[in-house]
């Protein structure tokens, strides 16, 4: 695979501006970090696409790219290898505005995305692959998709696996509509939840696939309001999925494929679950 200087991504990233297409090379692009903050950019490459190397380099301490603009489009790109003094190095970090991803992959990253929590930021996932947290002990949780308490989160269409203690998806966004991706940590996994919402919100969570690893500390599958707070409204739609649970039955940590903490949350849970399949010896864990 060609390599490619560092300057190349940091260059374009220093002449560009507003609504601007930046188009890297496919190949690896070994060092290469950097801070996107003109609105509307898009930043793409073709044919198998350019990696993101991080190679012990980051972008103000936070991880190969953070981006601070509205309306930006990354389609294209692979991440990979984040780290960070912290321990939190991320593939992007999502600080402001508003960014939408379309066919990237995360790999080795401390953190596959990390966002900041402000209300009117939105995220958009599609056909973008997560995978292999790292298994070194930085003092934090890997997790591959970590969305704070932003305004709305769509994830569409993506894979999730290779957990290592953190969670696959972890998101305190307000809304989230998390649709037809396959969540499944395989048989070597050591991911904790494959989906949570520790806040509670608005989430739909329809037509996927979300198998656990047997190797799991964790009982839980897919988790709801665990560290309570927010005023809500609080809503779960679960429609479709399948669920799939390969820990061994154990008498002291039953599984559950599905976890509910409607008594820490400030306000009421209305939950729909229709037409979902459960697999292994979990329990539901829903209401009804």
């Amino acid at each position: 695979m060609t390599e490619h200087e560092p300057s190349l991504l940091a260059g374009a990233l220093r002449r560009a501006r507003a609504g601007d297409t930046i188009v890297l090379p496919p190949g690896v692009h070994a060092g290469a970090v950097g801070i996107i903050t003109q609105p509307g950019l898009t930043l793409t490459s073709p044919g198998p696409g350019a990696v993101l190397r991080a190679d012990g380099r980051h972008a103000e301490g936070k991880g190969i790219l953070v981006v601070r603009a509205p309306s930006v489009r990354i389609a294209n790109l692979e991440f990979r290898g984040a780290r960070v003094p912290a321990g939190n190095g991320a593939g992007i970090r999502f600080e402001s505005g508003s960014l939408v991803l379309d066919r990237c992959r995360f790999v080795d990253n401390e953190m596959g995305i990390l966002t900041a929590g402000r209300p009117d930021m939105t995220l958009a996932v599609t056909h973008c692959h997560f995978g292999d947290a790292p298994r070194h002990d930085s003092g934090m949780l890997h997790h591959l998709l970590y969305v704070g308490a932003i305004g709305h989160c769509v994830v569409m269409h993506s894979r999730f696996g290779g957990g290592w203690r953190g969670h696959l998806l972890k998101s305190r966004a307000r809304v989230n509509r998390i649709l037809f991706n396959e969540f499944d940590d395989g048989e070597a996994g050591g991911a904790s939840y494959e989906v949570e919402f520790p806040n509670g919100g608005d989430a739909m969570v329809l037509g996927n696939r979300i198998a656990q690893s047997p190797a799991s500390d964790n009982p839980a599958m897919l988790s709801m309001g665990a560290e309570g707070g927010g005023a809500g409204p609080h809503r779960l739609l679960l429609r479709g999925n399948h669920f799939v649970d390969r820990r061994a039955r154990s008498a002291d940590a039953p599984s559950r494929f599905v976890h509910l903490w409607p008594e820490r949350l400030a306000g009421p849970l209305e939950v729909l679950a229709e037409g979902n399949r459960f697999d292994g010896a979990g329990r539901i864990g829903l209401p009804g």
